[in-house]
């Protein structure tokens, strides 16, 4: 029987790991991008030329489509908590079933009510009303990762807390919300996402301009916003990444100290944490706590030293159209930031065990009672659901993006097409009217 429950307990955290991180994968671009076509629709609104239009729409369209692949892996997600992790929700569904019911008002309701706004009300809402619909949509969206890393703040740093009947009961909202676990990672992943969308936007346009495409203009002009985010947000992902450092060494020192690889300080805290708690094993996996921490590190690194050389670049006419050396790299740094982000994960929840809620509840006591049978069976259908998602959603972006913008749906006015004389020829588009570029 305890061979049956340890079984459980690693099936499950496999199954968890897998499929929040898929989850993650979506929801990286989908902060990031919404954020990037909000402003892009802001200065073509504000008086903004064609071109800035038709930015909008073909990013928007991007956009869209990993949105409505994403949210169906964090519907299908949901389900864990009941079937998987029942302990967990029985213990601290009084102060997780709270903060996970909020996020779900905001995003399943507010944000994806705006959307469908924002979506069908191409020419047929005023500007200013559109403008404002995709402001909103952007803002739930942040609400929502907020309430989400509330959540994941109390795990990780249990406060605003008290026990009674051996349940976790609310007591302080106020310290709840501002958990600093919580507050410098939702800093640290949004700036993250925007690292991913111009990371993102930047190969898109590198693998069109590195195929001399007709509409130079335009990925010039995507190269360059990307390549423009990118920088910046690479920085302040690694200040908030060295804040998050220095609190995790006093909120979770052995984290810390499993991190910089401290046998002596791990041994003293084992020692402090076995006469606190009782018996057992308190540090967690070295493998993946700093093998995590690793690859976040070094694809972070990475990124660094590529966003800095393509902020001097994006300067220069002739790189932007005619480095094709610059056009390879970009498109094969697209992982980069996944990478990044999969590993700080991987290392923020790995080095957490054996807890659960640290220092409140074990992860052995959080899973639900079930059979190996069907845990396995449950883990073949999620994985492979969500692995049939990835792929999905991987194959409708390269879709779409290698297109381009001249074969976009979102926004396309069926009125004007309509009335439209098929006799006259095929419209002249404004990259037709372009003089070539000059290479």
């Amino acid at each position: 029987m305890e061979s049956d429950a340890s079984e459980v307990l690693d099936l499950a955290r496999l199954q968890f790991a897998l499929t929040a991180g898929g989850h993650f994968l979506f929801v990286a671009l989908t902060l990031g991008l919404v954020t990037v076509v909000a402003c892009l629709q802001t200065k073509a609104t504000f008086g903004g030329g064609e071109l800035d239009a038709r930015l909008v729409r073909f990013w928007g369209q991007l956009y869209v489509v990993n949105y409505a692949v994403g949210i169906v892996t964090g519907i299908v997600m949901e389900f864990q908590f009941g079937l998987s992790w029942s302990g967990l929700t029985h213990h601290a569904g009084n102060v997780l079933g709270a903060t996970l019911a909020v996020e779900t008002i905001v995003a399943f309701f507010v944000e994806s009510t705006f959307l469908g706004l924002w979506i069908f009300g191409w020419n047929r809402m005023g500007r200013w009303a559109h403008l404002a619909a995709i402001w909103i949509v952007t803002l739930t969206a942040y609400a929502s990762a907020y309430w989400i890393l509330v959540s994941n703040g109390f795990l990780n740093n249990p406060v605003g807390h008290r026990v009674e009947d051996g349940r976790v009961v609310l007591a302080d909202p106020a310290a709840v919300l501002t958990n600093p676990s919580a507050l410098l990672a939702f800093g640290h992943v949004l700036a993250g996402a925007l690292l991913t969308a111009g990371f993102f936007m930047a190969a898109v346009s590198a693998y069109h301009l590195f195929r001399r495409t007709p509409e130079w203009v335009f990925f010039g002009r995507s190269l360059r916003v990307g390549v423009f985010l990118a920088f910046p947000a690479a920085v302040v992902t690694a200040v908030l990444g060295g804040l998050q450092m220095a609190s995790i060494a006093v909120l979770q020192p052995v984290k810390s100290a499993v991190f910089r690889h401290d046998t002596a300080e791990l041994a003293r805290l084992q020692a402090e944490l076995t006469a606190r708690f009782g018996p057992g094993d308190y540090i967690p996996s070295e493998a993946w706590t700093r093998g995590g921490a690793l690859v976040m590190l070094i694809a972070f690194a990475l990124m660094l030293y590529l966003t800095l050389a393509g902020f001097v670049l994006a300067f220069f006419r002739n790189a932007v159209f005619r480095f094709r050396v610059w056009h390879v790299a970009l498109i094969a740094a697209v992982p980069l930031p996944y990478l990044a982000m999969i590993g700080g994960w991987v290392f923020r929840e790995a080095g957490r065990q054996p807890w659960v809620v640290y220092g409140l509840l074990r992860t052995e006591d959080a899973v639900s009672d079930l059979s190996p049978a069907a845990m396995r069976f449950s883990l073949v259908v999620f994985t492979t659901l969500f692995a049939a998602l990835v792929v999905l959603n991987a194959w409708l972006l390269g879709r779409h993006a290698r297109r381009g913008p001249g074969d976009v749906a979102l926004g396309r006015d069926e009125r004007a097409d309509a009335d439209t004389d098929p006799r006259d020829g095929p419209p002249v588009g404004p990259a037709d009217a372009l003089p070539a570029p000059r290479y």
